[in-house]
Protein backbone atom coordinates (compact mmCIF):
# COMPACT_ATOMS: atom_id res chain seq x y z
CA UNK A 1 0.00 0.00 0.00
CA UNK A 2 1.30 3.80 -0.61
CA UNK A 3 2.76 5.66 2.13
CA UNK A 4 0.03 8.53 2.61
CA UNK A 5 1.14 11.76 2.35
CA UNK A 6 -0.77 13.89 5.38
CA UNK A 7 -1.73 17.23 4.90
CA UNK A 8 -2.06 20.45 7.32
CA UNK A 9 -3.80 23.52 6.04
CA UNK A 10 -2.75 26.61 7.20
CA UNK A 11 -5.56 28.84 5.26
CA UNK A 12 -7.19 29.71 8.74
CA UNK A 13 -4.31 31.02 10.79
CA UNK A 14 -0.75 30.88 8.16
CA UNK A 15 -2.60 31.28 5.42
CA UNK A 16 -5.11 34.70 6.47
CA UNK A 17 -1.89 35.57 8.46
CA UNK A 18 0.33 35.68 5.37
CA UNK A 19 -1.96 37.28 2.94
CA UNK A 20 -4.39 39.18 4.53
CA UNK A 21 -3.28 40.71 7.67
CA UNK A 22 -4.90 37.77 9.94
CA UNK A 23 -8.36 39.91 9.45
CA UNK A 24 -10.75 36.84 8.57
CA UNK A 25 -13.37 37.57 11.61
CA UNK A 26 -14.99 34.50 13.43
CA UNK A 27 -18.29 34.71 11.12
CA UNK A 28 -15.80 34.15 8.14
CA UNK A 29 -14.19 31.44 9.87
CA UNK A 30 -17.62 30.18 10.92
CA UNK A 31 -18.94 29.92 7.24
CA UNK A 32 -16.02 27.38 6.57
CA UNK A 33 -16.00 24.74 9.18
CA UNK A 34 -18.55 22.77 8.53
CA UNK A 35 -16.76 22.28 4.73
CA UNK A 36 -13.63 21.80 6.78
CA UNK A 37 -15.30 19.17 8.45
CA UNK A 38 -16.32 17.10 5.30
CA UNK A 39 -12.56 17.68 3.57
CA UNK A 40 -10.87 15.42 6.19
CA UNK A 41 -7.16 17.40 6.23
CA UNK A 42 -5.19 15.74 8.82
CA UNK A 43 -4.50 18.77 10.81
CA UNK A 44 -5.62 22.61 10.62
CA UNK A 45 -3.49 25.49 11.73
CA UNK A 46 -6.11 27.17 13.33
CA UNK A 47 -4.36 29.42 16.46
CA UNK A 48 -1.16 30.92 17.40
CA UNK A 49 1.00 32.93 15.53
CA UNK A 50 -0.67 36.14 15.23
CA UNK A 51 -4.31 35.05 15.89
CA UNK A 52 -4.39 35.76 19.73
CA UNK A 53 -3.26 39.55 19.19
CA UNK A 54 -5.13 40.38 15.96
CA UNK A 55 -8.30 39.21 16.98
CA UNK A 56 -8.76 41.19 19.97
CA UNK A 57 -6.63 44.41 18.66
CA UNK A 58 -8.33 44.81 15.05
CA UNK A 59 -11.21 42.75 15.47
CA UNK A 60 -12.58 43.05 18.99
CA UNK A 61 -12.81 38.95 19.25
CA UNK A 62 -11.61 36.61 22.13
CA UNK A 63 -8.94 34.81 20.88
CA UNK A 64 -9.98 31.53 23.04
CA UNK A 65 -13.44 32.13 22.04
CA UNK A 66 -11.78 31.64 18.42
CA UNK A 67 -10.17 28.38 18.63
CA UNK A 68 -13.42 27.09 21.26
CA UNK A 69 -15.71 27.60 18.34
CA UNK A 70 -13.34 26.25 15.61
CA UNK A 71 -12.86 22.63 17.56
CA UNK A 72 -16.66 22.81 18.10
CA UNK A 73 -16.74 23.05 14.37
CA UNK A 74 -14.49 20.39 13.23
CA UNK A 75 -15.24 17.82 15.78
CA UNK A 76 -12.25 16.00 16.28
CA UNK A 77 -12.14 15.07 12.51
CA UNK A 78 -8.99 16.42 12.24
CA UNK A 79 -6.10 17.67 14.37
CA UNK A 80 -6.28 21.54 15.51
CA UNK A 81 -2.84 23.02 15.76
CA UNK A 82 -1.61 26.13 17.14
CA UNK A 83 2.41 27.93 16.93
CA UNK A 84 3.82 28.73 20.02
CA UNK A 85 7.39 30.12 20.28
CA UNK A 86 8.98 28.37 22.93
CA UNK A 87 9.94 29.80 26.57
CA UNK A 88 9.12 33.24 24.92
CA UNK A 89 5.66 32.10 23.67
CA UNK A 90 4.65 35.59 21.85
CA UNK A 91 6.53 38.18 23.10
CA UNK A 92 10.67 38.53 23.46
CA UNK A 93 11.28 37.98 26.92
CA UNK A 94 11.54 34.64 28.83
CA UNK A 95 8.37 33.48 30.32
CA UNK A 96 8.72 32.06 33.75
CA UNK A 97 7.30 28.20 33.70
CA UNK A 98 3.80 29.01 35.59
CA UNK A 99 2.90 31.04 32.53
CA UNK A 100 3.63 28.65 29.88
CA UNK A 101 2.32 25.53 31.56
CA UNK A 102 -0.89 28.04 32.09
CA UNK A 103 -0.55 28.98 28.29
CA UNK A 104 -0.31 25.11 26.88
CA UNK A 105 -2.43 23.66 29.81
CA UNK A 106 -5.84 26.18 28.59
CA UNK A 107 -4.28 26.13 24.70
CA UNK A 108 -5.01 22.25 24.79
CA UNK A 109 -8.28 22.25 26.90
CA UNK A 110 -10.11 24.60 24.91
CA UNK A 111 -8.91 22.62 21.59
CA UNK A 112 -4.94 22.34 20.61
CA UNK A 113 -4.47 18.92 19.30
CA UNK A 114 -0.74 19.51 18.04
CA UNK A 115 1.22 22.34 19.33
CA UNK A 116 4.11 23.40 16.86
CA UNK A 117 7.08 24.51 18.92
CA UNK A 118 9.80 26.91 18.04
CA UNK A 119 12.72 28.95 19.21
CA UNK A 120 13.97 32.28 16.97
CA UNK A 121 17.39 30.74 18.40
CA UNK A 122 17.04 27.06 17.71
CA UNK A 123 17.51 26.34 21.35
CA UNK A 124 16.54 23.56 22.36
CA UNK A 125 16.55 24.72 26.16
CA UNK A 126 13.91 27.70 25.45
CA UNK A 127 11.82 24.80 23.85
CA UNK A 128 12.04 21.85 26.90
CA UNK A 129 9.24 23.78 29.05
CA UNK A 130 6.90 23.88 26.55
CA UNK A 131 7.05 20.29 24.87
CA UNK A 132 7.07 19.18 28.45
CA UNK A 133 3.73 20.93 29.31
CA UNK A 134 1.83 20.36 26.12
CA UNK A 135 2.43 16.49 26.49
CA UNK A 136 1.21 16.54 30.27
CA UNK A 137 -1.85 18.23 29.06
CA UNK A 138 -2.31 15.83 26.87
CA UNK A 139 -1.41 17.66 23.21
CA UNK A 140 1.55 16.53 20.68
CA UNK A 141 4.47 18.23 20.60
CA UNK A 142 5.50 19.17 16.92
CA UNK A 143 8.79 20.36 17.67
CA UNK A 144 10.46 22.60 14.39
CA UNK A 145 13.91 22.82 13.75
CA UNK A 146 14.36 26.90 11.89
CA UNK A 147 15.57 26.36 8.66
CA UNK A 148 18.10 29.25 7.81
CA UNK A 149 21.17 30.00 5.83
CA UNK A 150 24.58 31.07 6.40
CA UNK A 151 25.39 34.78 6.15
CA UNK A 152 27.21 35.66 3.19
CA UNK A 153 30.93 37.53 3.25
CA UNK A 154 32.65 38.78 0.23
CA UNK A 155 36.17 37.87 -0.07
CA UNK A 156 36.88 41.57 1.20
CA UNK A 157 34.87 41.06 4.27
CA UNK A 158 36.45 37.84 4.70
CA UNK A 159 40.09 39.64 4.23
CA UNK A 160 38.89 42.14 6.24
CA UNK A 161 37.93 40.33 9.46
CA UNK A 162 40.91 38.38 9.23
CA UNK A 163 43.15 41.18 9.40
CA UNK A 164 41.10 42.34 12.17
CA UNK A 165 41.52 38.52 14.22
CA UNK A 166 37.57 38.45 13.94
CA UNK A 167 36.33 34.69 13.64
CA UNK A 168 33.83 33.96 10.80
CA UNK A 169 31.89 30.83 10.44
CA UNK A 170 32.19 28.42 7.93
CA UNK A 171 29.40 26.43 6.94
CA UNK A 172 27.28 26.75 10.21
CA UNK A 173 23.84 25.82 9.46
CA UNK A 174 24.71 22.34 7.52
CA UNK A 175 22.41 19.22 7.16
CA UNK A 176 24.42 17.71 10.36
CA UNK A 177 23.34 21.37 12.51
CA UNK A 178 19.75 20.37 11.78
CA UNK A 179 19.87 16.67 12.04
CA UNK A 180 21.36 17.24 15.33
CA UNK A 181 18.81 19.55 16.24
CA UNK A 182 15.66 16.92 15.46
CA UNK A 183 18.01 14.44 17.57
CA UNK A 184 17.88 16.58 20.39
CA UNK A 185 13.86 17.18 20.39
CA UNK A 186 12.79 14.04 19.73
CA UNK A 187 15.39 12.87 23.09
CA UNK A 188 13.07 15.15 24.77
CA UNK A 189 9.45 13.81 23.64
CA UNK A 190 8.86 15.53 20.29
CA UNK A 191 5.93 13.68 18.52
CA UNK A 192 7.12 15.29 14.97
CA UNK A 193 9.61 17.24 13.73
CA UNK A 194 8.91 20.30 11.54
CA UNK A 195 11.41 22.40 8.85
CA UNK A 196 10.29 25.48 9.65
CA UNK A 197 11.34 27.43 6.70
CA UNK A 198 9.87 31.02 7.54
CA UNK A 199 10.88 33.00 4.63
CA UNK A 200 11.07 30.39 2.03
CA UNK A 201 14.34 29.78 1.80
CA UNK A 202 15.05 26.36 1.45
CA UNK A 203 15.71 25.55 -2.15
CA UNK A 204 14.84 22.09 -3.96
CA UNK A 205 18.11 20.43 -3.76
CA UNK A 206 18.20 21.44 0.07
CA UNK A 207 15.04 20.35 0.42
CA UNK A 208 15.16 16.69 -0.68
CA UNK A 209 18.64 16.14 1.21
CA UNK A 210 17.21 17.39 4.81
CA UNK A 211 14.05 15.70 4.49
CA UNK A 212 16.40 12.21 3.83
CA UNK A 213 18.65 12.76 6.59
CA UNK A 214 15.66 13.28 9.05
CA UNK A 215 14.09 10.44 8.05
CA UNK A 216 16.83 8.18 8.00
CA UNK A 217 17.97 9.50 11.38
CA UNK A 218 14.91 10.50 13.44
CA UNK A 219 12.63 7.71 14.31
CA UNK A 220 9.35 10.39 14.04
CA UNK A 221 7.42 12.04 10.70
CA UNK A 222 8.83 15.05 9.38
CA UNK A 223 6.98 17.79 8.56
CA UNK A 224 7.84 20.28 5.81
CA UNK A 225 6.35 24.22 5.92
CA UNK A 226 7.75 26.40 3.64
CA UNK A 227 6.52 29.74 1.79
CA UNK A 228 6.43 30.47 -2.08
CA UNK A 229 8.01 34.02 -1.73
CA UNK A 230 11.57 34.04 -3.47
CA UNK A 231 10.18 30.88 -5.68
CA UNK A 232 11.26 27.58 -3.98
CA UNK A 233 7.71 26.95 -2.11
CA UNK A 234 6.01 24.38 -4.94
CA UNK A 235 9.56 22.69 -6.32
CA UNK A 236 10.55 22.24 -2.63
CA UNK A 237 7.70 20.66 -1.24
CA UNK A 238 7.52 18.37 -4.27
CA UNK A 239 11.05 16.98 -3.79
CA UNK A 240 10.34 16.71 0.19
CA UNK A 241 7.28 14.57 -1.12
CA UNK A 242 9.11 12.10 -3.30
CA UNK A 243 11.91 11.67 -0.17
CA UNK A 244 9.43 10.46 2.02
CA UNK A 245 7.84 13.55 3.65
CA UNK A 246 5.47 12.46 6.18
CA UNK A 247 3.10 15.61 6.50
CA UNK A 248 3.49 19.24 4.14
CA UNK A 249 1.77 22.44 5.01
CA UNK A 250 -0.59 23.95 2.37
CA UNK A 251 -3.29 26.30 1.89
CA UNK A 252 -6.29 26.05 -0.22
CA UNK A 253 -6.38 27.83 -3.96
CA UNK A 254 -7.45 31.15 -3.29
CA UNK A 255 -5.51 31.69 -0.17
CA UNK A 256 -2.07 30.33 -1.96
CA UNK A 257 0.92 31.82 -3.47
CA UNK A 258 3.14 34.84 -2.97
CA UNK A 259 4.26 35.00 0.61
CA UNK A 260 1.89 32.10 1.49
CA UNK A 261 2.15 28.32 1.45
CA UNK A 262 1.71 26.23 -1.64
CA UNK A 263 -1.54 25.61 -2.67
CA UNK A 264 -3.31 22.08 -1.74
CA UNK A 265 -4.57 21.26 -5.14
CA UNK A 266 -1.43 22.05 -6.49
CA UNK A 267 0.07 18.83 -4.00
CA UNK A 268 -2.56 17.23 -4.55
CA UNK A 269 -2.11 16.97 -8.37
CA UNK A 270 1.15 15.86 -7.61
CA UNK A 271 0.08 13.34 -5.10
CA UNK A 272 -2.05 11.57 -7.42
CA UNK A 273 0.29 11.07 -10.43
CA UNK A 274 3.13 9.94 -7.15
CA UNK A 275 0.43 7.65 -5.61
CA UNK A 276 0.66 8.88 -2.75
CA UNK A 277 -3.32 9.50 -1.19
CA UNK A 278 -3.57 12.81 0.93
CA UNK A 279 -6.82 11.12 2.08
CA UNK A 280 -8.65 15.08 1.53
CA UNK A 281 -12.35 14.89 0.16
CA UNK A 282 -11.78 17.10 -3.43
CA UNK A 283 -15.53 18.02 -3.41
CA UNK A 284 -15.33 19.65 -0.05
CA UNK A 285 -12.26 21.74 -0.88
CA UNK A 286 -14.26 22.89 -3.62
CA UNK A 287 -16.88 24.26 -1.39
CA UNK A 288 -14.42 25.99 0.97
CA UNK A 289 -12.68 27.71 -1.87
CA UNK A 290 -15.77 29.12 -3.65
CA UNK A 291 -16.37 30.53 0.13
CA UNK A 292 -13.08 31.65 0.31
CA UNK A 293 -12.67 33.46 -2.34
CA UNK A 294 -15.94 35.64 -1.86
CA UNK A 295 -13.91 36.13 1.69
CA UNK A 296 -11.51 37.46 0.45
CA UNK A 297 -13.12 39.87 -1.38
CA UNK A 298 -14.54 40.72 1.85
CA UNK A 299 -10.66 41.64 2.63
CA UNK A 300 -10.02 43.11 -0.59
CA UNK A 301 -8.31 46.17 2.01
CA UNK A 302 -5.90 43.82 2.75
CA UNK A 303 -4.77 42.04 -0.50
CA UNK A 304 -2.14 43.27 -1.69
CA UNK A 305 -2.13 40.79 -4.55
CA UNK A 306 -5.60 41.81 -5.72
CA UNK A 307 -3.90 41.17 -9.50
CA UNK A 308 -2.96 37.62 -8.62
CA UNK A 309 -5.94 35.50 -8.20
CA UNK A 310 -5.29 31.86 -8.71
CA UNK A 311 -7.33 30.33 -10.96
CA UNK A 312 -11.05 28.10 -9.74
CA UNK A 313 -9.66 24.99 -10.06
CA UNK A 314 -12.22 22.08 -8.42
CA UNK A 315 -10.30 18.71 -8.49
CA UNK A 316 -13.49 16.31 -8.11
CA UNK A 317 -14.99 17.77 -11.44
CA UNK A 318 -12.27 19.88 -13.43
CA UNK A 319 -9.34 18.31 -15.51
CA UNK A 320 -6.38 20.09 -16.19
CA UNK A 321 -5.52 21.59 -20.38
CA UNK A 322 -3.52 18.99 -21.42
CA UNK A 323 0.05 21.47 -21.71
CA UNK A 324 -0.59 21.71 -17.99
CA UNK A 325 -0.60 18.10 -16.94
CA UNK A 326 2.25 17.78 -18.92
CA UNK A 327 4.19 20.28 -16.51
CA UNK A 328 3.10 18.11 -13.60
CA UNK A 329 4.12 14.98 -15.54
CA UNK A 330 7.62 16.49 -16.30
CA UNK A 331 7.97 18.14 -13.14
CA UNK A 332 7.67 14.55 -11.17
CA UNK A 333 9.56 12.92 -13.59
CA UNK A 334 12.16 15.51 -13.14
CA UNK A 335 11.96 15.38 -9.13
CA UNK A 336 11.56 11.42 -9.31
CA UNK A 337 15.25 11.35 -11.18
CA UNK A 338 16.79 14.37 -8.50
CA UNK A 339 17.05 16.76 -11.27
CA UNK A 340 16.09 19.61 -8.69
CA UNK A 341 17.30 22.46 -11.62
CA UNK A 342 14.85 21.30 -13.94
CA UNK A 343 12.23 21.01 -11.13
CA UNK A 344 12.69 23.96 -9.65
CA UNK A 345 12.40 25.39 -13.68
CA UNK A 346 9.34 23.64 -14.14
CA UNK A 347 7.42 24.23 -11.14
CA UNK A 348 7.72 27.88 -11.36
CA UNK A 349 6.30 27.78 -14.76
CA UNK A 350 3.51 25.63 -12.82
CA UNK A 351 3.66 28.54 -10.51
CA UNK A 352 2.95 31.49 -13.02
CA UNK A 353 -0.31 29.14 -14.48
CA UNK A 354 -2.05 29.08 -11.41
CA UNK A 355 -0.78 33.40 -11.56
CA UNK A 356 1.46 33.18 -8.42
CA UNK A 357 3.20 36.58 -7.80
CA UNK A 358 6.83 36.77 -9.53
CA UNK A 359 9.56 35.22 -7.07
CA UNK A 360 10.64 38.12 -4.80
CA UNK A 361 14.68 38.43 -6.30
CA UNK A 362 15.35 40.68 -2.68
CA UNK A 363 14.32 38.21 -0.83
CA UNK A 364 15.93 35.48 -2.34
CA UNK A 365 19.38 37.18 -3.12
CA UNK A 366 19.81 38.83 0.29
CA UNK A 367 18.67 35.64 1.98
CA UNK A 368 16.26 37.03 4.34
CA UNK A 369 12.51 37.00 5.09
CA UNK A 370 10.73 39.74 3.00
CA UNK A 371 8.32 41.16 6.29
CA UNK A 372 12.33 41.76 7.32
CA UNK A 373 12.51 43.40 4.20
CA UNK A 374 9.70 45.81 4.44
CA UNK A 375 10.14 46.69 7.85
CA UNK A 376 13.48 48.08 7.12
CA UNK A 377 11.85 49.90 4.63
CA UNK A 378 9.77 51.72 6.41
CA UNK A 379 12.47 52.54 9.41
CA UNK A 380 14.36 53.89 6.17
CA UNK A 381 11.47 55.93 4.97
CA UNK A 382 11.14 57.42 8.39
CA UNK A 383 14.69 58.47 8.27
CA UNK A 384 14.31 59.71 4.78
CA UNK A 385 17.27 57.64 3.87
CA UNK A 386 15.10 54.92 1.62
CA UNK A 387 17.56 55.12 -1.06
CA UNK A 388 20.31 53.45 1.51
CA UNK A 389 18.35 50.25 1.27
CA UNK A 390 21.26 48.46 -0.42
CA UNK A 391 23.92 49.75 2.24
CA UNK A 392 21.44 48.11 4.47
CA UNK A 393 21.15 44.69 2.90
CA UNK A 394 25.00 44.94 2.96
CA UNK A 395 25.30 45.61 6.33
CA UNK A 396 23.11 42.51 7.38
CA UNK A 397 25.49 39.55 6.98
CA UNK A 398 27.46 41.36 9.81
CA UNK A 399 25.30 42.75 12.19
CA UNK A 400 24.30 39.12 12.38
CA UNK A 401 27.49 37.72 12.78
CA UNK A 402 27.92 40.37 15.52
CA UNK A 403 25.16 39.18 17.47
CA UNK A 404 25.38 35.21 17.19
CA UNK A 405 24.37 34.45 13.69
CA UNK A 406 21.10 34.05 14.75
CA UNK A 407 18.22 32.28 12.17
CA UNK A 408 15.85 35.33 10.26
CA UNK A 409 12.81 34.30 12.11
CA UNK A 410 10.39 36.50 14.17
CA UNK A 411 11.31 38.37 16.78
CA UNK A 412 15.72 38.02 15.51
CA UNK A 413 14.94 38.84 12.03
CA UNK A 414 13.29 42.22 13.06
CA UNK A 415 16.09 42.58 16.11
CA UNK A 416 18.71 42.39 13.06
CA UNK A 417 16.70 44.04 10.62
CA UNK A 418 16.54 47.25 13.00
CA UNK A 419 19.71 47.44 13.85
CA UNK A 420 21.61 47.27 10.44
CA UNK A 421 18.98 50.07 10.00
CA UNK A 422 20.05 51.94 12.92
CA UNK A 423 23.71 51.28 11.67
CA UNK A 424 23.48 52.86 8.77
CA UNK A 425 21.79 55.99 10.08
CA UNK A 426 24.53 56.46 12.43
CA UNK A 427 27.19 56.36 9.33
CA UNK A 428 25.26 59.10 7.93
CA UNK A 429 25.17 61.20 11.70
CA UNK A 430 29.13 60.44 10.92
CA UNK A 431 28.58 58.29 14.18
CA UNK A 432 30.24 55.46 14.98
CA UNK A 433 28.15 51.47 14.03
CA UNK A 434 26.54 50.87 17.14
CA UNK A 435 25.91 54.07 18.64
CA UNK A 436 22.36 53.44 18.47
CA UNK A 437 21.47 50.32 20.08
CA UNK A 438 18.01 48.89 20.47
CA UNK A 439 16.59 46.89 23.65
CA UNK A 440 16.81 43.86 22.18
CA UNK A 441 19.75 43.63 20.13
CA UNK A 442 21.20 44.93 23.64
CA UNK A 443 19.23 41.73 25.47
CA UNK A 444 20.04 39.32 22.28
CA UNK A 445 24.07 40.21 22.60
CA UNK A 446 23.84 40.02 26.38
CA UNK A 447 22.45 36.58 26.41
CA UNK A 448 18.98 37.04 27.60
CA UNK A 449 16.72 35.36 25.01
CA UNK A 450 19.25 32.31 24.69
CA UNK A 451 21.98 30.55 23.36
CA UNK A 452 23.25 32.08 19.60
CA UNK A 453 23.94 29.48 17.44
CA UNK A 454 27.66 31.44 17.45
CA UNK A 455 29.44 32.62 20.12
CA UNK A 456 29.44 36.47 20.32
CA UNK A 457 32.54 37.80 20.52
CA UNK A 458 33.32 38.56 23.98
CA UNK A 459 34.83 41.94 23.33
CA UNK A 460 31.80 43.34 20.94
CA UNK A 461 29.24 41.93 24.14
CA UNK A 462 31.18 44.15 26.62
CA UNK A 463 31.40 47.11 23.91
CA UNK A 464 26.97 46.58 23.55
CA UNK A 465 26.20 45.79 27.35
CA UNK A 466 29.39 46.95 29.20
CA UNK A 467 30.50 42.98 30.06
CA UNK A 468 32.21 40.30 27.97
CA UNK A 469 30.25 37.99 30.32
CA UNK A 470 26.89 36.21 28.78
CA UNK A 471 24.01 37.14 31.54
CA UNK A 472 21.37 34.51 30.71
CA UNK A 473 17.79 35.49 30.74
CA UNK A 474 15.93 34.77 34.88
CA UNK A 475 12.68 34.65 35.02
CA UNK A 476 12.48 34.54 38.92
CA UNK A 477 12.82 38.10 39.00
CA UNK A 478 9.41 38.25 36.56
CA UNK A 479 6.41 39.97 37.47
CA UNK A 480 3.20 39.27 36.39
CA UNK A 481 0.66 41.98 35.47
CA UNK A 482 -1.77 43.11 37.80
CA UNK A 483 -5.17 42.22 37.10
CA UNK A 484 -7.05 45.12 38.86
CA UNK A 485 -10.54 45.91 39.99
CA UNK A 486 -12.62 48.33 37.67
CA UNK A 487 -14.61 50.61 40.08
CA UNK A 488 -16.60 52.18 36.98
CA UNK A 489 -17.94 48.47 36.30
CA UNK A 490 -19.21 47.74 39.80
CA UNK A 491 -15.69 46.50 41.25
CA UNK A 492 -15.04 43.54 38.45
CA UNK A 493 -11.82 42.33 37.91
CA UNK A 494 -10.29 43.22 34.17
CA UNK A 495 -9.87 39.51 34.00
CA UNK A 496 -12.11 37.44 34.80
CA UNK A 497 -10.71 34.04 34.54
CA UNK A 498 -7.38 31.99 33.99
CA UNK A 499 -7.64 32.84 30.48
CA UNK A 500 -8.42 36.17 30.07
CA UNK A 501 -5.38 36.82 32.77
CA UNK A 502 -3.23 34.97 30.24
CA UNK A 503 -4.01 37.42 27.61
CA UNK A 504 -3.30 40.12 30.03
CA UNK A 505 0.55 37.89 31.28
CA UNK A 506 1.17 37.54 26.94
CA UNK A 507 -0.40 41.07 25.19
CA UNK A 508 -0.72 43.35 27.91
CA UNK A 509 -1.76 46.46 26.32
CA UNK A 510 -4.00 44.29 23.95
CA UNK A 511 -5.40 42.88 26.35
CA UNK A 512 -6.24 45.70 28.56
CA UNK A 513 -8.17 47.52 25.94
CA UNK A 514 -9.88 44.73 24.71
CA UNK A 515 -10.82 43.39 28.59
CA UNK A 516 -12.26 46.80 29.35
CA UNK A 517 -14.44 46.54 26.88
CA UNK A 518 -15.90 42.59 27.37
CA UNK A 519 -16.60 44.07 31.15
CA UNK A 520 -17.78 47.50 29.92
CA UNK A 521 -20.19 45.65 27.64
CA UNK A 522 -21.50 42.71 30.57
CA UNK A 523 -22.14 45.60 32.68
CA UNK A 524 -24.12 47.60 30.78
CA UNK A 525 -26.38 44.17 29.73
CA UNK A 526 -26.76 44.02 33.36
CA UNK A 527 -27.29 47.54 33.90
CA UNK A 528 -29.55 48.53 30.80
CA UNK A 529 -30.88 51.34 33.25
CA UNK A 530 -27.06 52.58 32.18
CA UNK A 531 -25.95 53.43 35.76
CA UNK A 532 -22.06 52.91 36.15
CA UNK A 533 -19.89 52.91 39.15
CA UNK A 534 -18.35 56.14 39.60
CA UNK A 535 -15.16 56.10 40.37
CA UNK A 536 -13.95 57.48 43.91
CA UNK A 537 -12.21 60.72 43.98
CA UNK A 538 -8.13 59.62 43.51
CA UNK A 539 -8.94 56.00 42.67
CA UNK A 540 -7.77 54.57 39.55
CA UNK A 541 -9.75 52.69 37.05
CA UNK A 542 -6.61 50.26 36.49
CA UNK A 543 -4.50 49.87 33.58
CA UNK A 544 -4.26 46.01 33.82
CA UNK A 545 -0.86 46.75 31.30
CA UNK A 546 1.66 47.64 34.17
CA UNK A 547 4.52 49.04 32.26
CA UNK A 548 5.96 46.45 30.27
CA UNK A 549 4.00 45.40 27.32
CA UNK A 550 5.64 42.13 25.57
CA UNK A 551 3.79 42.09 22.56
CA UNK A 552 5.66 43.57 19.68
CA UNK A 553 3.40 46.60 17.95
CA UNK A 554 2.12 46.76 14.75
CA UNK A 555 4.37 48.70 12.25
CA UNK A 556 2.90 51.09 9.36
CA UNK A 557 2.80 48.80 6.78
CA UNK A 558 4.02 49.68 3.39
CA UNK A 559 1.61 48.52 0.40
CA UNK A 560 3.75 45.26 -0.81
CA UNK A 561 3.42 43.21 2.93
CA UNK A 562 0.34 43.42 4.26
CA UNK A 563 1.74 40.86 7.35
CA UNK A 564 2.01 42.52 11.02
CA UNK A 565 5.79 41.17 12.01
CA UNK A 566 5.05 39.90 15.35
CA UNK A 567 4.33 35.90 14.24
CA UNK A 568 5.39 34.06 12.67
CA UNK A 569 6.10 33.11 10.93
CA UNK A 570 6.32 33.33 9.32
CA UNK A 571 5.82 33.99 5.94
CA UNK A 572 6.29 37.61 5.27
CA UNK A 573 5.46 38.89 8.74
CA UNK A 574 6.42 36.42 10.58
CA UNK A 575 5.46 33.32 12.79
CA UNK A 576 5.25 32.22 12.90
Amino acid sequence: MAKPLLIRDLTLRDGQQSQFATRMNQAQVDRVLPLYRDAKFYAMEVWGGAVPDSVMRYLDENPWTRLEKIKEGISGVSKLTALSRGRNLFGYNPYPDSVIEGFCRNAVHSGVDIMRIFDALNDVNNMKSSIRFVKEAGGMADCAICYTVDPRFSLGERVNAFLKGQRLPGKLFTIKYFVDKARELAALGADMISIKDMAGLIDPATASTLVRALKAEVGIPVDLHTHCTPGFGVASTLMAMVNGVDIVDAVILSFSGGPAAPAWEIIELFARRYGRPTGVDAAAVGKIDTQLRAIRKELEKYDQYKSNHPPILDLSKHELPAEDKSLFDDALSAAVAGKTDTVLQLCQKIEKRFNYPDPDHVVRTAQIPGGMYTNMLSQLQEAKLEHHVEEVLQLVPQVRLDCGVPPLVTPTSQIVGVQAVNCVIDRHQGKPMYSNVSKNFFELVKGAYGETPWPVNPEFRKKITGSPEEIPYDTSKYAHQPNPELPQFGGMRLAANDKEELLIELFPSVAEKFLKGQRKREWEAAHPEGLEVKTAPGASAGSGAGGGTDEIPEPALPARYPTPFWEEELSLAMEA
